[in-house]
């Protein structure tokens, strides 16, 4: 009886205080008119964010220059790698030289990035480590495209990106004695970002640390950074560019132009830039990986991304075709007075891949009549293209006694089809 009693008293007592529904729904809609500033509400929530991803950031950047001997930023200069520049001063990491810049110079990049590496570095009192495509020297196009091609990222995009941003950027890290390398992706980006955190093992360098200190930033907070204390940002964004890259496949999203971040402040439909995933929307525009994929990644975060082709073709002492490994090599071929063949090759080719066994057999079934030859021309454009008459990748040609290459012409690349050119071409 007695529990029932307290029961029931529980019950009265809770009515009590329960206000009848018409009356909370007006006593409701006069406090949220009156007491509660919902634009001022998200201001504060938002600047409430942002100095913990500061903060959160600053630690993890503390932990990367103090805890290691040389970590090392490499700085694409887009919108995050400008907030981690800005951190990174104000921390004086890169006054002191307690933290290295690195910049990979594709020789594709926008005319206004390397510019704009010169205001950053006077702003804030450091220089970068520049590297660039191995051989060459910094900022010298006209040897790379001497070397390399000025068209190597149309013959193969995969080997472009080793010879331009993987092997450079890994040359960087090894020669700055990295441990620690920090760099500006965010799971905001999506794809393959999705899931990183704030720190993880790099796959390349055999376990170097990698810091992402702005892991867990919206681009919308990068901007948002960049607004508040007024960061040095790439001059693109004000031309409709959300984030720069190569300037061969690199567009502004819209293409319209009409979304800029301009004197800190968005015009446009921000969301065109700032919705999930879309801060890499405009890189990367019609390039496919070898497989027929999109590509989404230059190949430097990739793990295994640093070779493009496990081996060389026709290797020394492995094959019957004899290997030309120098351009004074090649000439002396050429005036030796005796007939031969000679393919000029590029070992990431899939066409030269293709042709490595008919090219062998055939190498095995002229036995001494004709010397038989390879020579590597995609590090020596300008020679192969004056000396062998090579504009692509495989060029077969048979030498002539008097030394005139004659240029195999047919895609049809086997033993017969070998054969019977060079007995035209020597009758």
């Amino acid at each position: 009886m007695k529990t029932a009693f307290f029961a029931l008293s529980c019950l009265a007592t809770a009515s009590a205080f329960a206000p009848s529904r018409p009356a909370f729904k007006a006593a409701t809609s006069v406090r949220m008119a009156e007491a509660f500033d919902q634009e001022q509400f998200i201001a504060e929530s938002k600047e409430m964010r942002l100095k913990h991803l500061e903060e959160q950031a600053m630690y993890a950047l503390k932990i990367s220059v103090e805890n290691y001997g040389n970590a090392v930023f490499p700085n694409a200069m887009i919108a995050g790698d400008c907030v981690i520049t800005h951190l990174l001063h104000r921390m004086g990491y890169l006054k002191d030289g307690k933290c290295k810049v690195m910049v990979v110079d594709t020789f594709h990049l926008f005319p206004e990035t390397m510019e704009f590496l010169k205001d950053i570095e006077e702003a804030y009192d450091f220089k970068a480590e520049v590297f660039c495509a191995e051989g060459i020297p910094v900022a010298d196009k006209a040897a790379f495209d001497k070397r390399y091609g000025a068209d190597l990222w149309k013959e193969n995009i995969d080997e472009y990106d080793r010879v331009c941003k993987v092997e450079p950027f890994q040359r960087g890290l090894k020669t700055l004695k990295t441990d620690c390398m920090i760099n500006g992706r965010t799971r905001w980006q999506g794809a393959e970002r999705a899931w990183i955190d704030l720190f993880e093992n790099a796959p390349i360098g055999g376990g170097l640390a990698k810091c992402n200190p702005i892991a867990y930033w919206t681009f919308e907070d990068t901007f948002d950074y960049i607004a508040k204390y007024k960061v040095l940002a790439h001059p693109l964004h004000a031309e409709g560019y959300p984030s720069i890259g190569d300037a061969k496949d690199t567009i502004p999203i819209p293409e319209d132009k009409s979304v800029k971040f301009v004197d800190f402040k968005f015009e446009g439909d921000m969301t065109e830039w700032c919705d999930y995933g879309q801060e890499r929307k405009g890189r990367f525009v019609g390039l496919k990986n070898l497989d027929g994929s999109t590509k989404t990644e230059c190949g430097i975060h990739v793990d295994g991304a640093e070779r493009t082709w496990d081996r060389d073709l026709w290797e020394k002492d492995a094959s019957k075709v004899k290997k030309i490994e120098t351009t004074d090599a090649a000439l002396e071929v050429k005036k030796g007075g005796k007939p031969s063949v000679m393919v000029v090759y590029a070992p990431w080719c899939q066409f030269s891949q293709a042709m490595e066994d008919e090219y062998e057999k055939f190498a095995s079934e002229v036995g001494g009549d004709v010397e038989v030859y390879s020579y590597r021309g995609d590090e020596d454009r300008e020679f192969v293209s004056g000396e062998l008459n090579t504009s692509s990748f495989p060029t077969v040609n048979v030498i002539k006694p008097d030394g005139t290459a004659v240029k195999y012409e047919s895609e049809v690349r086997t033993v017969d089809a070998f054969k019977e050119f060079v007995e035209k071409t020597l009758a």
